[in-house]
């Protein structure tokens, strides 16, 4: 990693840094220093929050190590209409969200969340539906028609990508992904395009077992880059479990 970080926090020594981080001295020495280390996201984010870096800190630390997307948290948000967010929180119970073409999650409403609730074994710091997919180690177990979504999402990314060759954003993120996982690296290689389709997905979740619906993709011709996706059940026992996804509090 090029750069090197820079403390905000001029009141902590090094070695306190570290020890709130969780993080050894040395490694954290070679951090400020800009050394070539291997860097977890859920390591960038302790060490963020220790130096309470803001958001354009983050993103510049997340940037250097290469271990999320472009743009992270808010800075993907600031383009969603308000009446949209509330369409999409007026959907509940059923889960319901906005993404761009890059699959980037720009809002989500309270069944949203609950339904991918601890769908993470480390923290999430990029908010997006293929990245979340494909480099958490645990999605096979909780998503039954992995290989199928997987192969389709990245098919979706590719159809939308054609708008966008040659934008430094698209091309950074796909740099990343193919560099973070093969299996994209050969998905991605297959050149295949898809076009939006209901399909059955079935999330195990973790309070209510496994939970099956219809999702479904549809434009927002308001804003013609955004998709809004909504779950939708395709059985009773899910149908029943709706109210248990709610979340009391916000993102």
């Amino acid at each position: 990693m090029a750069g090197g970080v820079r403390r905000r926090t001029p009141g902590l020594r090094r070695e306190e840094v570290a020890l709130l981080a969780g993080v050894g001295v040395t490694w954290y020495t070679w951090l400020e220093q800009g050394r070539e280390i291997n860097v977890s996201m859920q390591v960038l984010d302790a060490v963020a929050r220790t130096l309470r870096l803001d958001r354009a800190e983050r993103e510049h630390l997340y940037a250097l190590a290469e271990a999320t997307p472009v743009l992270v948290g808010t800075a993907r948000e600031a383009g969603v209409p308000e009446e949209l967010r509330q369409i999409v929180d007026s959907l509940c119970p059923l889960p319901a969200s906005l993404t761009n073409g890059r699959l980037d999650i720009l809002a989500r409403n309270n069944a949203a969340r609950g339904l991918f609730r601890d769908w993470h074994s480390t923290l999430c710091v990029h908010m997006n539906s293929l990245w979340c997919l494909i480099t958490e180690p645990t999605a096979r177990d909780k998503f039954p028609q992995y290989e199928a979504e997987a192969r389709y999402t990245v098919a979706r990314l590719r159809a939308v990508y054609g708008r966008h060759v040659g934008d430094p954003e698209w091309e950074e993120d796909i740099r990343r992904l193919r560099a973070l996982s093969p299996e994209f690296a050969a998905l991605w290689a297959r050149h295949e395009v898809a076009d939006p389709e209901p399909r059955v997905r079935t999330i195990v979740h973790p309070l209510c077992g496994p939970l099956a619906f219809t999702f479904s993709e549809l434009q927002v011709p308001a804003v013609p880059d955004l998709r809004l996706l909504v779950y939708t059940p395709i059985d009773e026992d899910t149908r029943a479990a709706l109210p248990k996804l709610q979340e009391p509090d916000g993102d």
